[in-house]
């Protein structure tokens, strides 16, 4: 089994905020990111896949044809959007780092080709706070 990992960033806004608690009990539990007014991150995307090598090409997967995935299913969706209001995937879903690996995770699944499995998505907000996802 190989591993292979791509790195990608996009830039986004969000707020953390529950539409079922009051605005202190919101502030009280996310603080800072529950501002009204938004905040944004530059994000960056680890995506790492598995499988087996080809033997006539000596790859798991082409790098380029996985960044060509990430961009169109993920990075185009995100890159300066507002991760509340303009992107469908976390539409109705609290707009938080973790939600997001896993909305990242389902745009990507179905778009890889056959004998490869996704295996992680990490994605880091800042520099000292991310996430890892594994599948379900």
């Amino acid at each position: 089994m190989v591993y292979l990992t791509r790195h990608e960033h996009f830039n986004a806004a969000h707020k953390l905020y529950n539409p079922n608690w009051s605005e202190e009990k919101n502030t009280e539990v996310f603080g800072k990111c529950a501002n009204a007014n938004w905040h944004g991150h530059n994000y960056e995307l680890m995506v790492t896949i598995k499988g087996a090598v080809n033997k006539e090409t000596g790859f798991l997967m082409d790098a380029k044809a996985l960044s060509a995935i990430l961009q169109e299913h993920v990075c185009e969706k995100l890159d300066h959007r507002n991760l509340n209001l303009d992107v469908d995937f976390m539409s109705g879903i609290l707009a938080s780092t973790e939600n997001l690996a896993i909305g990242i995770w389902k745009q990507i699944v179905p778009h890889l080709p056959k004998g490869v499995d996704l295996h992680c998505v990490k994605l880091y907000e800042t520099p000292r706070i991310g996430v890892e996802y594994f599948g379900e």
